[in-house]
């Protein structure tokens, strides 16, 4: 009985997420509407740390299987996947864009595509310590390794080492945070 409770208590809170709080000012703007995002969605997510910051228009589906951790954000108008897993000290810009549970299977030629069905995809990772510029677009099943900054408008297919300074479409590396450059 007490998980039937706990669900609706998550949809309650998802209801005035999208109802209301999402559409508030920007955390710069207001701090009372970063207050109100942030206690819907300690009560939507399956974990969020302290001093995380939902901005304005976050898209995050039902949310009920994300894990963020502390003083990290989802940012401005960002759209992310409901399951996926966000690091501590993650800074994500405005914009940004990461490919979600599902994709449409594709293999046979035989039939059209949109009567192939779709497939569950790997979850996206971001690890500690990441910073992701505005308008990135981050693909499903990628693990945007510790420390990795990801350039403005890049197109992120496959993964990179920790530390990793990483843009363009597709996104290369650029170099290592390690360099002394």
């Amino acid at each position: 009985m007490s998980n039937k409770i706990e669900k609706l208590n998550k949809y309650f809170y998802l209801l005035i997420y999208r109802a209301f709080a999402q559409y508030l000012p920007s955390s710069a703007k207001s701090k009372l509407s970063k207050r109100i995002r942030y206690y819907c969605c300690k009560r939507i997510f399956r974990s969020c740390g302290i001093n995380v910051n939902i901005e304005h228009k976050a898209y995050f589906g039902k949310g009920f299987d994300v894990c963020i951790g502390d003083n990290s954000g989802i940012g401005i108008n960002c759209s992310i996947p409901s399951d996926i897993v966000i690091g501590s000290n993650v800074l994500m810009g405005p914009d940004v864009f990461i490919f979600g549970e599902y994709t449409h299977q594709f293999e046979r030629t035989d039939i059209p595509i949109q009567k192939q069905g779709r497939c569950k995809c790997r979850k996206v990772v971001i690890e500690d310590d990441v910073w992701i510029g505005r308008q990135a677009i981050i693909n499903h099943g990628r693990v945007i390794k510790k420390g990795t900054i990801v350039a403005a408008a890049s197109v992120v297919t496959h993964d990179f080492p920790a530390y990793s300074i990483i843009g363009g479409n597709p996104a290369q590396l650029i170099r290592s945070r390690y360099d002394k450059k």
